[in-house]
């Protein structure tokens, strides 16, 4: 055993309260991110559906492009852990600089698109002039939301990677307030601001992601400023340095992608199924999206916890023992999002009251497929972010594409198309997608590669 591998051993490793320290503020950022949507809406309901309509259509265009920018800087947050965990200065910079160039290469590349393809295409989809008039407003000011998360979601996944996940939340802190409070004078034209109706929103959010991003600078400037004065790159030279962070980056973010697009194809499909079936399954996508982000951000923070641990060579005992607990933890997780989901049931008539009684009871009946996924969902999401952290992105995306393309997808529109399935078998089918995952994964992560392989860094 190396030196260093003895200094390592003797150290108090990361466990459960680690994962935990990591989680927690990346959880509660995940939460605010995707109420945020939802205050959005809220605030602009009151000015009607046509608005509504607008900005749900040119939301869902600019989503595309921010969808790019959140896969490649998770990503970037693996590739910072590996760094951090190596300890080289060269090394960190190298990916700081590449992750921040790739996403803000992404960002006007998808401002150019929003601009040139994205008023056409409102024209095209929106099913009136108003509704195209009141988009195409809210998608030019959206760029600057689209520039500022390029930027900021890059920084955000560096800290994140060197085990500052509070340095993101405190952004979110900010963020969310301003945006409300900006959004709602915009939108309504309070306190002597113009009011901008359904502009206002994207406003509200353009000066609220702004400032989060200059927050985060502010951060990175005071924590990392140093690395600006560190010379030369990991990879001999920024070109080779930029194509290598491209090469691990772009399994991980076809990844994410594949996986958005094979929800909202299923989404598509849901839409000929009965009118009270639809709802349900509508209705049960947020809070699984919502909920889920307990395990998921756990199975993230072991995956940056397995890569800097790997990045300082740790020996396979400590790995072992790190990731037995982190199971534990998730397991743990997994049952408290059950827990959720059995409330959430037991509280459908006091959470929807307004609800048809069959789509009520289509909701109910759906706990069971809500609380067994959970558990093959988190045992499944450790091994990703393991090997991911590991460098095997390329066999994790595999496992991912064919299991959504040539199981969800195809068995969704047979069940939904052909047999004209009840909603509860439709919903099964993402327990089965992790009962398909499962042998895959648990095979390569047992097999041990990972941790005796000298990473390519």
């Amino acid at each position: 055993m190396s030196a260093h591998q003895t200094e390592t051993s003797g150290k108090a490793q990361p466990g459960a309260r680690e994962i935990f320290a990591l989680a927690w503020p990346m959880t509660i950022k995940a939460l605010f991110l995707y109420a945020t949507v939802v205050i959005d809406g809220l605030l602009v309901a009151p000015i009607g559906e046509s608005a509504l309509a607008a900005m749900g259509l040119a939301a869902a265009l600019g989503g595309i492009v921010l969808g790019m920018i959140f896969a490649f800087s998770h990503a970037m947050q693996i590739r910072s852990a590996q760094a951090f965990g190596n300890g080289d200065p060269v090394f960190l910079k190298s990916v700081l600089v590449s992750g921040m160039v790739i996403s803000t290469i992404i960002g006007i590349a998808g401002v150019v698109l929003i601009n040139i393809v994205g008023a056409p295409l409102v024209d095209w989809l929106a099913p009136t002039p108003e509704i195209a008039a009141h988009a195409r407003i809210y998608l030019a000011i959206f760029s600057a939301v689209v520039l500022a998360e390029a930027i900021g979601q890059s920084i955000a996944s560096f800290f994140n990677g060197c085990g500052m996940t509070k340095l993101p939340l405190y952004g979110y802190l900010v963020s969310v307030p301003v945006n409300v409070v900006a959004s709602m004078g915009l939108i309504h034209g309070l306190w002597g601001l113009p009011q901008m109706g359904v502009a206002g929103a994207a406003m509200g959010s353009a000066i609220a992601l702004t400032i989060q991003m200059l927050l985060w600078l502010f951060f990175l400037f005071r924590r990392h400023g140093k690395l600006r004065l560190v010379e030369g790159w990991h990879n001999g030279s920024f070109g080779a340095t930029l194509r290598r962070h491209v090469q691990f980056s772009l399994p991980i973010a076809a990844t994410f992608i594949s996986s958005t697009m094979a929800t909202h194809v299923c989404s598509l499909i849901y839409a000929n199924m009965a009118v009270n079936a639809f709802a349900a399954l509508t209705l049960i996508a947020p809070w699984n999206m919502l909920t889920g982000q307990i395990a998921m951000q756990w199975t993230q923070a072991t995956g940056i916890l397995v890569a800097q641990l790997l990045g300082k060579r740790t020996p396979e005992p400590v790995l072992d023992a790190f990731l037995s607990r982190a199971w534990k933890g998730a397991f743990v997780t997994a049952a408290i999002v059950a827990g959720v989901f059995l409330a959430m049931c037991l509280s459908l008539g006091w959470l929807y009251p307004d609800l048809e009684t069959e789509t009520k009871a289509i909701l109910f009946g759906f706990l069971p497929i809500l609380i067994a996924v959970q558990f093959p969902r988190a045992t499944n999401a450790i091994c990703g972010n393991t090997l991911r952290a590991a460098g095997d992105t390329i066999y994790v995306m595999h496992i991912f594409v064919w299991s959504q393309w040539a199981f969800r997808v195809p068995a969704t529109a047979l069940l939904v198309l052909y047999f004209d399935a009840p909603a509860f078998w439709v919903l099964s089918l993402i327990f089965w997608e992790e009962i398909v995952k499962l042998p895959s994964f648990h095979r390569r992560l047992w097999r041990g590669d990972w941790k005796r392989k000298n990473i390519v860094l």
